[in-house]
């Protein structure tokens, strides 16, 4: 049994996040999904949503068999003890993929690494465009 890992913040759900995940799943027999604890990024904006709602909203997707909430303190500690045989990474994601294969063999695991390079193609498949997308729409409004 081939058992893949996806990772990401999924902060504001959308087609393109499913879409890595159809991909990631269609790699293996088993799709878990790491989801990153709101503490944990750093190369972008903090989620807005709190770290359990993000879970609930990937372990509801079917294409998923397990999410679970990432290692606070070390977000390697998971992958060691799901021992994954592929590990996917979005087209967008921000991991150096020498430097992520240095530490999994340094911690002795022996991952294959995958990169997502296909993307949705619609034009608000990204958390970025729909937060923008919304700013347009009520630049001025009052709530």
């Amino acid at each position: 049994m081939t058992l893949v890992v996806a990772t990401g913040t999924f902060d504001l759900l959308h087609p393109g996040h499913v879409f890595y995940l159809e991909r990631s799943k269609a790699l293996g027999d088993e799709l878990v999904v790491i989801v990153a604890r709101g503490i944990n990024v750093r190369h972008k904006p903090k989620p807005i949503l709190p770290d359990e709602q993000r879970l609930r909203m990937i372990a509801a997707l079917k294409v998923v068999d397990r999410a679970i909430l990432g290692e606070e303190s070390d977000i390697f500690r998971t992958v060691e003890t799901l021992r994954p045989d592929i590990i996917t990474l979005g087209y967008d994601q921000h991991f150096d993929e020498d430097a992520l294969c240095e530490e999994l063999f340094r911690r002795g695991l022996n991952c294959k690494i995958v990169r997502i390079m296909e993307q949705e193609p619609c034009p608000l498949c990204s958390s970025s465009r729909i937060v923008a997308k919304v700013l347009e729409r009520f630049r001025g409004r009052r709530f």
